[in-house]
């Protein structure tokens, strides 16, 4: 009886406590998918175009970026939360509302796009560290590569993000680049705010790859996986437990977002400040971006653009197969996940996925096809699938079957849907074009 007192005391007391215990703040431990999908976003092709807009225009391709911000936000967050709220990626929900047919048709364009897209970046890594330290390219594509597969097989999904989070930081390179070169702050910011920017054919080939290369179709898929991989970690997804991931997955996105652009803003800027005030270098790839910026900016300049592009690439190849193999393997209806073990007989199909997918990217870097033309042609396959994928995300998270009570509200539908439009107004100008 002694102990009775004592013991409810001390219940109370714990009562009191968690009664009085605030909710962890939303910090670095709260980001992971938003920020590396948005971190993915600026890849090497993103740096090549990126680099192009600058140094072919100037500062006047500088307001691209702020316009596309809020419309990169709103179509992540639609794709994040139907992963989240769904617990499936977006293949599977497309397979259970709509036709085979539409399916099939967007898997197929999304792993054509990115496998194009894999073999650009790692082309444009190895071409980074030949130009570094020499050797041969098609050994550093192949390293690059098999390190990236080996990574996505055999290291834990958990450890695996905490280091894709890390490799975020080599983007920071770019900021850097900014700051050591000399910039014409007027014109940035008048041509940031009110751009004079002549609409002519090569202005609006370039807005349109600006476009392509910052809203696309692998960045829906990889948040919506990642989000619906996040319910492993046993967190409750119903009631208060789902209304706290969505505002979470509302901060991450906004953060991962703001941060891909900033980072786009800062190549736009240190380009213009360099190749185009020195005439306008014709540049094709990032690693020409970074040679060419050496005579200009120094040799610590174009160190710093090498190590952006090999830490990008190291980010982006990944996220380029994983959302290939997720969306295949949720289409055939085979079991997919980044936390299978391989060596417990889990997963082989998704993981043969991404194996097929990362080689056939090293692989297109032994042909004798034309970089340019990969680039040019992913950026196609990505602003034509960007388009239905869109429309069809937007119908699934407005559908209560779906969604259940958190389909999206109506600041996010008209946003999503604004997003959706101007990307057609995108692909239109694409073809037109052609």
């Amino acid at each position: 009886m002694a102990g009775g007192p004592t013991k409810g005391w001390r219940m109370r007391d714990g009562r009191a406590r968690a009664r009085r215990r605030k909710p962890a703040p939303i910090g670095p431990p709260a980001l992971g998918a938003g920020l590396i999908t948005g971190a993915a976003d600026d890849d090497p092709s993103g740096i090549a175009t990126y680099s192009q807009a600058g140094a072919q225009f100037g500062y006047a391709m500088l307001w691209t970026m702020p316009l596309t911000l809020p419309l990169m936000v709103a179509i992540q967050l639609v794709s994040a939360r139907i992963g989240c709220v769904t617990r499936r990626g977006l293949a599977a929900n497309i397979k259970r509302d709509f036709p085979p047919i539409v399916l099939w048709a967007v898997v197929g364009l999304l792993l054509t796009a990115n496998t194009l897209n894999l073999a650009a970046d790692i082309a444009a890594m190895a071409q980074a560290v030949h130009l570094v330290a020499g050797g041969p390219v098609g050994l550093y594509a192949a390293g690059f590569g098999a390190l990236s597969l080996t990574l996505q097989v055999y290291m834990r999904y958990q450890a695996y993000v905490r280091w894709l989070k890390w490799l975020t930081l080599a983007l920071l390179a770019y900021v850097a680049v900014a700051f050591t070169v000399e910039v014409d702050w007027p014109a940035l910011i008048r041509e940031t705010a009110l751009p004079g920017l002549a609409l002519g054919h090569d202005a609006l080939l370039m807005i349109v790859a600006v476009f392509g290369t910052t809203i696309s179709p692998y960045l829906f898929f990889w948040q919506a996986a990642l989000e619906m991989e996040s319910g492993h970690d046993g967190r409750p997804r119903s009631g208060a437990g789902l209304r706290a991931q969505l505002r979470r997955i509302r901060a991450d996105t906004l953060v991962g977002m703001t941060f891909s652009n900033l980072i786009g803003f800062f190549i736009i800027l240190a380009t213009a400040a360099t190749l185009h005030a020195d005439g306008g270098a014709a540049i094709q790839t990032s690693a020409q971006a970074a040679e060419a910026l050496r005579p200009l900016a120094g040799d610590f300049c174009f160190a710093l653009f090498c190590l952006g592009i090999v830490g990008t690439g190291l980010l982006a190849v990944p996220v380029l197969a994983g959302s290939a193999a997720y969306a295949v393997a949720e289409a055939a209806g085979w079991p997919g996940s980044l936390d299978a073990r391989l060596d417990k007989g889990e997963g082989a199909a998704f993981y043969a996925i991404i194996g097929a997918a990362t080689m056939g990217g090293v692989a297109l870097c032994f042909t004798p096809l034309d970089p340019v033309a990969e680039l040019f042609w992913a950026a196609v396959c990505n602003g034509v699938i960007a388009l239905p994928i869109m429309s069809v995300m937007m119908l699934l998270a407005s559908r209560p079957k779906v969604m259940g009570a958190h389909v999206i509200g109506p600041c996010l539908r008209l946003a999503g849907w604004s997003a959706t439009g101007v990307m057609a107004l995108v692909v239109v100008a694409m073809l037109a074009t052609l």
